[in-house]
């Protein structure tokens, strides 16, 4: 049997054989039959009520005999034309053209015809009673009169004279023929009789009379191979779907009569669906019915309305079948239904069982690296795995198969070993540790080669009129994705309005851009200008790279780029403009409202998954994803059911070119990888980074790490530690696996979103806001910094605002900002100051002042706020308070004549008591003490009109 996909299911515990007594209520009987087809005195396997496994009841049976049994479960999933060498065939990959395989070997098909045999003779497929489809009943009772005599070995003249001719027909025909004329019936049996004995020397086998029954039965009525659901839609209307290997999943509407195939519609086939999910219909009363939504990779959902569970559960794991059979052999759809061994082996990193072929040509593509080893579950023999890795120098390389063998108590053993495991994951875990000897050669297991989603394999069946891969939209057939590809503006249609902030090495404001109408008439569009740092020019390709990337790809929930502004020394971005700005700043300003609750944040985060899947079918990489960088475009509107909807921005300069100070600053966002090496840009960084975000997004835009430098940051990672998990744990299990450390590890974009759409439970509502926030404390011993409203003492360069310049000297500058870290203009007011010049006396000198000024706190001197450093600790700049009046000096010219002696002296004293707070400050520290005269060069600066004057001194340098 083809134990491939299983049957729907709940795991009920082990499978446990009980004695049938007359008063107990048996679900469920397992028939044992010699292949002789001799009747034997055994008794059937009875099992209590309780939910069970196909394939535990399977080995469960097995252990009970000693002959051969066959098992009556129906075999769902068939191929049309798998034995066909023809432009449609179907078939199981192979490691090389030509070196495919069938999709049924002999003993499935074998099988596969007594099962559909039973069920053509038994009447349950409804066939035609028109004459043709007579005469091709009549002629696979031929074949299977034939394949009968062949059995028995034989003449297929004496199976007729034993055996009525009818009872090879199905039922529903038996009746008919039985309400025939006499003369009718015995003209029929006469016929039938003289075909038999025409075919009396055929010479074909067995084998090939049940294939071409199969055939036949196949092309007589899909409903052998298809399955059908009575369902209904949300709106109540009653849907037949039609569910068949050749044409993914169909619809009609129940009015239609006859369901032929111009009447269906097709939804999608199996390769398009990303995620199932079932939830029952109303929370109320004991509603049966159950809910399946089935989303698809365009963003699009079918809701389908069953009116049981079990029926739902049928239908949901024969889609699920489906899809690991033509796409992905290592991915499920919904956990609903995932069979236990898949669960085992996604722990595992283990292949199924894929032939040793395909384990040696996985390692061949990974160079035969030492250690590197692929784990499989042995094609022939049901608890047996193998361990394949690769021996010896690169021009004589030798493959082992380490066998290791499963107890019946369920322990794991190595084969020529001692020692037994409870789990694969212990066996590979102490042989990882340690040396391996076999045939004399010592060899270590040190690292798992693990699946790849969508591996091709013998485990999955290629369908040569579909093919795997969904086609590319017209616009990447078009272009080549790497190559640039943007839409250029002119900087006249391009009008600069307030500053938003600033990126990596980019300014960022809101415009509008100008465009021209067919008829004259001007188009006026807001948009977002990014400007590239005239002073980073060198990074001008990747710029560009990004802009051509994001110009190229069209989806919801991918910002939109109109194009690329090159003036002079001027690279600009121009995107649309989002009204809510950034994701981290929304939530942050609406930390403590009703409005942000967990299933918003759920949202969201699914809605960023589905923009990184999008680039990861692309085989793209973003290698910026953080909730600063996605864009709130909507809010939620719970009056109008809306949820909120977000998109994802550019990445703009590429981590494989920035500097390694700001990979470190990055730290928790860029993975361990990429600090290692910035060439190591995957489609795994992406997944590590949604882990990050994820946790951004449940912490309420909180900053992870924020109170680290670089050094501990790095730390962080070399001691492989992981963020404060939240209390909700299947929420945590998704962020670690994300944040797996081997890159191989981390789950696919479309296992994320099963795993998301999993968390909107029904039992949310037990879920507590709390549960989402990552614990303050954890085993890190790391203090990450969230939760603690303090002010910050290194401000971030992003949401420094610039307003006015305040004043300007030989060597430096002050300027007037806004730090508005929610980008709603409530933020403070500063004064920043910077060097003009950036040599190495002057930023000493400058840090010196710092420290200076960090150091002295008095009500007479300007309070020290912070610092600001720009991408990758450069152009350091001190963040003060803001004094709205001035320097003094200025001030005593503007209101000469209302100021009086009295209030001269006042100044002159605060003056004097600034001098000795100073004086006293540095006696403790001399090599802190400046010298007076230049101290007598600076610029003093008054805060307001009143007593309560605030002075400092700010060099001139």
């Amino acid at each position: 049997m083809d134990t491939t996909v299983c049957e729907p299911h709940c795991q009920n515990g082990d499978v446990q054989h009980e004695e049938l007594y007359p008063k107990q209520a048996v679900v469920l009987q397992i028939h044992l039959y010699n292949t002789s087809g001799s009747h034997s005195n055994s008794k059937p396997l009875s099992y209590p009520p309780g939910e069970y496994v196909t394939e535990q009841l399977i080995s469960h049976a097995a252990k009970q005999s000693v002959f051969i049994i066959k098992i009556i479960i129906p075999s769902r999933y068939y191929f049309p034309g798998w034995y066909s060498c023809g432009a449609s065939r179907a078939y199981r990959y192979g490691v090389t053209k030509g070196s495919e395989s069938p999709v049924l070997d002999d003993y499935v098909m074998s099988y596969l015809f007594a099962q559909w045999r039973s069920d053509f003779v038994s009447g349950w497929v409804k066939l035609s009673d028109d004459h043709e489809t007579q005469e091709e009943c009549l002629g696979m009772a031929v074949l299977d009169m034939m394949r009968t005599a062949k059995e028995k070995q034989c003449s297929p003249l004496d199976i007729y004279s034993d055996t009525s001719y009818k009872s090879f027909l199905p039922k529903d025909m038996r009746e008919r023929i039985q309400d025939y004329h006499f003369v009718t019936r015995k003209r029929i049996r006469y016929r039938f009789r003289k075909v038999v004995q025409q075919l009396s020397q055929c010479r074909a086998s067995a084998r090939d009379l049940k294939l071409k029954y199969l055939i036949s039965l196949e092309s007589l009525d899909s409903g052998f191979y298809t399955e059908r659901f009575q369902v209904k839609e949300p709106s109540a209307e009653q849907v037949t779907i039609i569910v068949s290997a050749d044409n993914g999943i169909q619809w009609c509407r129940q009015r239609q009569k006859d369901t032929q195939s111009e009447d269906l519609q097709t939804y999608c086939d199996f390769g398009e669906v990303v995620d199932i999910s079932i939830r029952q219909a109303s929370q109320e009363g004991t509603n049966l019915n159950r809910i399946v939504s089935i989303n698809r990779q365009d963003g699009k959902s079918l809701e389908l309305v069953f009116s049981t569970s079990m029926e739902a559960l049928s239908f949901v794991s024969l889609i699920d079948g489906y899809y690991r059979l033509t796409t992905d052999a290592h991915h499920y759809l919904c956990k609903d239904v995932v069979p236990p061994h898949l669960l085992e082996a996604i722990k595992s990193y283990c292949h199924g069982p894929i032939s040793m072929e395909f384990a040696i040509s996985k390692l061949r593509k990974s160079g035969n690296q030492r250690g590197l080893f692929v784990l499989r579950c042995s094609p022939k023999d049901y608890n047996k795995y193998f361990l394949t890795l690769a021996v010896g120098g690169y021009e004589d390389v030798e493959y082992k198969h380490c066998l290791i063998t499963r107890s019946e108590s369920g322990d794991y053993n190595l084969s020529g070993t001692k020692r037994s495991f409870s789990s694969l994951q212990d066996l590979l875990k102490c042989y990882q540790k340690e040396t391996v000897k076999s045939d004399g050669v010592i060899f270590q297991f040190s690292k798992c080669c693990s699946p790849r989603p969508k591996d091709k394999s013998n485990l999955v069946v290629c369908r040569s009129h579909r093919g795997l891969e969904v086609p590319l939209s017209s616009s990447l057939q078009r272009h080549n994705i790497s190559q640039m590809v943007f839409h250029k503006i002119k900087k006249e249609d391009l009008e600069f309005g307030e500053s938003l902030g600033q990126g990596t090495f980019t300014k960022i404001f809101k415009g509008i851009r100008k465009e021209q109408g067919d008829y004259g008439e001007t188009h006026k569009t807001e948009v977002i200008v990014k400007v590239l740092d005239r002073a980073q020019r060198n990074y001008s390709e990747s710029f560009f790279e990004a802009a051509s990337m994001m110009s190229q790809l069209t989806h919801k929930h991918l910002v939109l780029t109109y194009g690329i502004c090159v003036c002079g020394e001027e690279n600009i971005m121009v995107q649309e403009y989002v009204k809510f700005g950034s994701l981290d700043t929304y939530l942050k300003k609406h930390k403590n409202s009703d409005s942000i609750n967990i299933l918003w944040k759920l949202e969201v985060a699914k809605q960023l998954a589905w923009a990184l899947l999008f680039l990861e079918e692309k085989n793209l990489s973003h290698g910026n994803v953080s909730a600063k960088n996605i864009l709130l475009i909507r809010e939620e509107d719970r009056t109008l059911g809306t949820p909120p909807f977000i998109k994802l921005s550019d990445p703009g300069i590429s981590i494989t070119v920035l500097p390694r100070e700001i990979l470190l600053e990055r730290i928790p966002w860029v993975p361990p990888e990429c600090v290692l090496d910035s060439k190591n840009l995957s489609l795994a960084t992406d997944k590590w980074s949604f882990g990050t975000t994820l946790w951004e997004i449940c912490s309420g835009g909180e900053n992870p790490l924020a109170n680290m430098d670089s050094s501990k940051k790095h730390l962080f990672y070399e001691n492989h530690h992981q963020l404060p998990a939240p209390k909700w744990t299947e929420l945590a299990n998704l962020i670690n696996s994300c944040m797996d450390y081997e890159p191989a590890y981390r789950p696919s974009f479309r296992g994320i979103i099963r795993d998301l759409n999993a968390l909107f439970c029904p039992d949310y509502e037990i879920v507590k806001e709390s549960d989402l926030l990552p614990s303050r404390g954890g085993a890190t011993g790391f203090n990450t910094g969230a939760f603690q409203n303090v002010e910050p003492v290194q401000f971030e360069e992003r949401h420094l605002i610039f307003l006015q310049q305040l004043g300007k000297g030989n060597f430096g500058s002050v300027e007037m900002c806004r730090y508005d870290p929610l980008q709603d203009n409530t933020g403070e007011v500063v004064a920043v100051k910077k060097l003009q010049h950036s040599t190495t006396e002057h930023i000493r000198d400058f840090e010196r002042e710092i420290e200076i000024l960090k150091s002295l706190l008095h009500e007479n001197i300007v309070k020290y706020k912070g610092v600001c450093y720009g991408a990758g600790r450069r152009n350091l700049r001190l963040v003060m308070e803001y004094l709205p009046y001035g320097s003094l000096r200025d001030y005593l010219n503007k209101n000469r004549d209302r100021i009086d002696h009295a209030k001269l002296v006042h100044y002159a004293s605060q003056i004097c008591k600034m001098f000795e707070i100073m004086q006293d400050c540095w006696d403790g520290d001399p090599s802190q003490r400046p010298n007076f005269r230049e101290l007598a060069l600076r610029v003093d600066l008054i805060r307001d009109s009143t007593d309560s004057d605030r002075y400092t001194q700010v060099p001139a340098y």
